[in-house]
This record gives structure tokens, sequence and C-alpha cells, in this order.
């Protein structure tokens, strides 16, 4: 036989015999209700059919109708009598169970019957210890409020103090330093009458003065003494160490000055007569200490322990 022909027959057969199978499969878990119907719709004997449907149970009497529900729906089942089977074990004795411990009852203990009469001195006597007590809360209060405007008022008192130690360092500061602009200014003002002195000094040519034989000196006077150029070096030497103050009229000033032997200045005394103010007496005095040592060498025989100085300002 020819393969080629003998391939599609064989698979023609496998595909009915597998059709086959599944159809009986199929009229298998067909009920038998769907035979019986199929064969009365076809009006076929019952005798042919090979799956008949076993018929319901029937009973004489009327018809009940009922609707069964899960298990419970089902009757419950007849109870069966056990024989009895006779013990041979002895009962226990019998032991009374423990009595549980009762709770205390408490005793409720009567209240006495109130007064008939309100005892009216007491019910003041307890207004009054309520009065006392709220006012010795008030007065603690108070006290407290009192104790703490006290601690306010010291730190304000405190941190005025501070500000006013600041205020007070930055004027002194500010003082400070006005001084030492005015210091300075007499300084430059004394440098300038220097300069102009010395430049007077080496001015040779006096068109203003007389006509004299020789050139004078000192007061511009015909005789010229020791006791005259001693008090001239005294003013020469104190002059540069005067810081001259402000609205100090050019008129002279007495000064008591007490020296030791060599020139050294002890102390220095403005005479009340001196027409200066506090601030021109304090300089004049100041400007003979700072001077320390006054002209000694070449002035022995006119030197004065306690002399008294004429300062005239330049």
């Amino acid at each position: 036989m020819d393969e080629s022909k003998a391939t599609p027959k064989a698979v023609v057969l496998s595909a009915i015999l597998h059709i086959g199978i599944v159809g009986f499969l199929f009229l298998a878990i067909l009920p038998c209700s769907s035979y019986e119907n199929a064969f009365e719709a076809l009006h076929l004997p019952a005798w042919m059919n090979p799956i008949t449907c076993s018929k319901p149970l029937e009973l004489q009497g009327p018809i009940i109708e009922a609707t069964l529900i899960g298990p419970t729906g089902s009757p419950p089942p007849k109870a069966v009598k056990a024989k009895p089977v006779p013990n041979t074990v002895p009962p226990p004795p019998t032991v009374p169970p423990p009595t549980p411990p009762q709770p205390d009852t408490p005793v409720i203990k009567t209240l006495p019957p109130p007064p008939e009469h309100v005892d009216v001195v007491d019910q003041e006597r307890v207004v009054e210890d309520a009065a006392l007590k709220a006012e010795d809360a008030k007065k603690l209060q108070e006290e407290k409020d009192r104790q703490r405007q006290s601690e306010l008022d010291a730190q304000a008192a405190k941190k005025k103090e501070e500000e006013k130690k600041k205020l007070d360092a930055l004027f002194a500061q500010m003082d400070a330093a006005s001084a030492q602009t005015k210091k300075l200014d007499s300084k430059a003002r004394q440098a300038k009458q220097q300069m102009e002195d010395l430049k007077n000094a080496q001015d040779n040519g006096l068109p203003d003065l007389p006509a004299a034989a020789q050139r004078q000196t000192g007061n511009n006077s015909q005789n010229s003494s020791l006791a005259d150029e001693y008090t001239a070096a005294i003013q020469n030497a104190v002059t540069p160490n005067w810081l001259r103050p402000d609205n100090i009229p050019a008129v002279p000033c007495q000064v008591h000055i007490v020296q030791s032997p060599g020139g050294d200045v002890m102390s220095a005394t403005v005479d009340p007569s001196c027409p200066y103010d506090d601030a021109g007496r304090r300089s004049v005095e100041n400007a003979v200490l700072r001077t320390k040592t006054l002209p000694y060498k070449g002035f022995e025989s006119v030197f004065q322990r306690n002399l008294t100085f004429t300062f005239r300002p330049q």
C-alpha cells in the first residue's frame, strides 16, 4: 500500500474515534431526565430508553409542602435508649465546698440628727475665720508683689547707674580730649610767641628808638642791676612752661616761690592780689613748678630762698 494514501485515512479514523469518545462522555454526563425528555419528543416507547430515572416515593395522605434549608432542615435522629451500666466504683466521700470569705460589711454610723436651732455664734465664727484667711492670703500676695516690685526697682536702678557710669566715662574722655586740644593750642601760641620774640631779638635795627651812643638793654634804662637780670632770667625760664588759658589779661601777677640753694623749686603760690581767675592762677603756679630749677649760677649774690616773683605774660 502506498504510504502517501494511508496517512490521510489514519488521520480521519483517529478524528472519528476522538469524536466518538467525546460524544460518549457527553451522553454519560447527561441526567436521566434529559433522556426521558428526548424519547418523549421523538415519540419513542419507554422500553427503548436505556436510562430511566427512579420514581419518587408515593405515600397515602395529603400532600405536605415543605422547604428544607441546610442541615438544620432534616429531622432530628431518633433517640436510642442505652442500657444502664451498673456502677461498681464507690462514690467519693462528700466534702462540702469551702465557704468563700465574705467581704467585711462596712459599719455605717448613723449621724446624729441636725440641731433644731442653728448656732448663730458658730456660723459667725466660721465666717470670721474665712475672712481672716482671705485677708492673710491678700496680705501675703501684696507682700510678694512689693518684693517683686523692689527687685524690679533695684534692677532698674542698677541699670541706670551703669548707664550713668558709661556717660560719665564718655564725658571724661571728651573733657580730656578738650583739655588736650587746649593744651596743644596753648603750646602752639607759645611757640608762635617765642618765634616772634626770637625774630625781634635778632633784629638789630631799631627805627622806633632814639639814637644812642651805646645799645640799651633790659627795661631801656641807662643802668642795669644784677637783680633785674635775675628777674629777667626767671621770667625766661618760666614762660616756656606756661600753658596760657583763654581770656588772660596782659597784666603782671605776683608769685611767692620757695626754692633751695641751687635753684630747685620747692613750692609756688600766687599772691591774692593777682588779677587772674582760678584757672589763670593755677596755670602760673604750674608753670613755676614745671620749671623745677630756676637760674642760680652767676646770681648767687642776689639769690633768695623765699622769692616774690612778678610774672609778666608775653
